[in-house]
């Protein structure tokens, strides 16, 4: 291989010599379509992606050709274009993995701008993201792939100004016999037969260039104002490149793919990555992750496929930990985690059963995605891994004036990232020349704002201290707080409310509430959490309980202080988790240095060994002290 696009990359002491060549000189693609082309035709014949209709159907995959693929995109991006989708056009792309959605995805980066949506979102949400992205044509789930998700498509699309609405199939699965029934001023039909009719061997109108906007992805699961982060053809390349470059990654590995392609992760890492190398991408059906019948057979479909890596969140692996492992599972080099903290225990069971490395890694949608990764030979315990290739990692403090001053290596402060992965942008607007960006206060000379708490070392290591934001984090899902504060707000009775995560042995952390009354009101907690389910956009969002407080804390100048409702609630999780045992004489949560810690006290005497074991299963800080 050219050693230039590839140089030694296995441990952390390569970093240093990849950025002796400047990124520029290494030949990547300039676009995300060049990237599928250089696919093509290094390795026409080779499968690129084998999709499975469900999990129970692992065996009865979609398989294509790199060639084929491309002659496919070709197909739906000049489809676009004949709906007058341009350069600076967004598609929107509402549905669950299959294997038309892939394609329509690189087919909208080639035509226009891809806006892919979690179609979990309420359709206030959507609408919003809909009319930010500027799209005029709609892909959604047809009624055979996700009958909920089509109703919802067609009724937010004339709301939306949505112009076409074009139907996906299932895997392995053509049209169904009946036809689509029509939508008073839309345009609506089946994308596939579309496309059938459009020519394959090129794309018809202009291609875009490195600097061209490729994608636009939401930026929470559930937020009170959806914000649209843009990504560039060069972010997405790039970003790829740097984890294609992992060195025990060949030409002969294959990618296991389950993420929901609305999550950068899943393009990124699962989709784009592979086409550097020409790998074959094994793509779960439209519950991913959430297919229990995937689960069932996981094992057998690693061996069936040769798995050498797949990406995930903390939950999956404390799932899988639990699943006898009953095939030849060689192949499987390393599982990446990210998107929450990985608890120690998930860990241990996983690595334990399995004899599979987890690699922790980080990245968020404003960095493109990742932009940390550990080592299989290297490992760093209590890190998320070292700065990718290019991209550069520092802390800084925020002054009140709103100034940023960096601080020294080794010191906590809010992390930020710069470099080619680093984001332009949101869209706050459409103008003539398509869609307005804004850094909306997290972009500085070329630097973003994480927003999360961290030190660094010296090899450029990136240990997470916490988070400077508020959002909650389940099982690998954003949830803003503010959707289900202001839920709360709506009831007569409640004066205040803040809403926190609470840490969770199965989804990492659980949305709670605090809230204060006016004086006089009689309401139950229990109301309270009720009256919030009926009013957050998506059930992910709905408070686990509800706690009535005298008053919020807040700092010396007023302000909500979270953390210590994040110390409360962590108090109660760990106390509900350890009720049963007699050893326990007390617990609470605090603060120490800004960072929460769970201390039980036990009685003298007491046998540690099942108490650390049950502490082990959150992803928290915690201590230990004799009463």
């Amino acid at each position: 291989m050219n050693d230039l696009l590839w140089p030694t990359y296995d441990g952390p002491r390569h970093l240093a010599a990849i950025e002796e060549v400047a990124l520029t000189d290494r030949g990547l693609p300039g676009t995300t379509y060049d990237l599928l082309v250089r696919a093509a035709r290094l390795w026409p014949d080779r499968v690129a992606l084998s999709v499975l209709p469900d999990g129970e159907r692992w065996e009865q995959p979609t398989e294509r050709t790199f060639a084929e693929l491309l002659a496919d995109v070709h197909r739906y991006a000049n489809a676009f274009h004949a709906l007058d989708v341009r350069r600076t056009d967004g598609v929107a792309l509402l549905a669950p993995n299959c294997d038309e959605l892939i394609t329509a995805t690189l087919a909208a980066e080639l035509a226009g701008i891809a806006a892919p949506i979690n179609g979990g979102l309420s359709g206030q949400h959507i609408v919003e993201l809909l009319r930010r992205s500027g799209a005029r044509v709609l892909v959604a789930a047809g009624p055979d792939l996700a009958p909920e998700v089509w109703t919802k498509a067609r009724g937010i699309a004339r709301e939306a100004g949505i112009e076409t609405l074009l139907a996906l199939c299932p895997t392995g699965g053509g049209a169904g016999e009946a036809g689509l029934p029509p939508l008073d001023g839309v345009r609506v039909g089946h994308l596939s037969a579309l496309a059938a009719e459009q020519p394959h061997e090129c794309f018809v109108g202009e291609p875009p260039s490195a600097t061209d906007l490729a994608a636009l992805f939401h930026t929470g699961g559930t937020t009170g104002t959806p914000k649209l982060a843009a990504h560039t053809h060069a972010n997405e390349v790039a970003d790829a490149w740097m984890i294609a470059a992992i060195g025990v990654l060949d030409v002969e590995s294959v990618a296991f793919a389950a993420l929901p392609l609305f999550h950068v992760n899943a393009l990124v890492v699962t989709l784009l990555a592979p086409l550097f190398k020409g790998q074959r991408g094994v793509w779960a059906g439209p519950l991913g992750y959430r297919d229990t019948s995937l689960f069932a057979s996981f094992w057998k479909v690693v061996e069936r496929y040769g798995i050498s890596f797949m990406s995930g969140v903390p939950t999956i692996y404390g799932v899988l930990a639990d699943r006898p492992v009953d095939a030849d599972i060689a192949s499987l080099r390393f599982a990446l985690v990210g998107a929450s903290a990985l608890p120690k225990a998930v860990r241990e069971r996983f690595e334990s059963a399995t004899g599979v490395p987890l690699l922790e890694g980080y990245g968020l949608t404003e960095a493109t995605c990742a932009s940390a990764r550990s080592f299989v030979e290297h490992p760093v315990p209590g890190t998320v891994g070292q700065r990718l290739p290019y991209q550069q990692v520092k802390t800084i403090e925020v002054t009140a004036e709103g100034e940023w001053v960096d601080l020294p290596t080794g010191e906590i402060g809010v992390l930020a990232i710069g470099g080619p992965t680093v984001f332009p942008g949101y869209v706050v607007d459409r103008g003539p020349d398509g869609p307005v960006l804004d850094g909306l206060g997290k972009l500085r000379q070329g630097w973003l704002d994480t927003g999360d708490l961290a030190r660094i070392d010296g090899d450029g290591f990136v240990h997470l201290t916490g988070r400077a934001k508020d959002l909650i984090i389940r099982g690998g899902h954003n949830i803003d707080p503010a959707v289900i504060e202001n839920a709360l707000m709506t009831h007569p009775a409640v004066t205040a409310a803040q809403a926190v995560g609470r840490p969770d042995v199965h989804a990492g952390e659980v949305p709670v509430a605090f809230v204060t009354l006016a004086p006089g009101a009689d309401v139950r907690p229990v109301d309270l959490r009720a009256w919030a389910c009926d009013r957050v956009p998506e059930q992910a969002a709905a408070p686990r309980a509800v706690t009535v407080l005298d008053a919020l804390p807040v700092t010396p100048v007023g302000k909500p202080f979270k953390p210590a409702l994040r110390a409360a609630a962590t108090g109660e999780a760990i106390a509900d988790a350890l009720r049963d045992m007699p050893a326990i004489t007390g617990v609470r949560g605090e603060l120490d240095e800004g960072v929460v810690v769970a201390i039980v006290s036990l009685a003298r005497g007491a046998d540690e060994s099942a108490v650390k074991e049950a502490l082990n299963r959150f992803a928290i800080t915690w201590r230990l002290e004799l009463s």
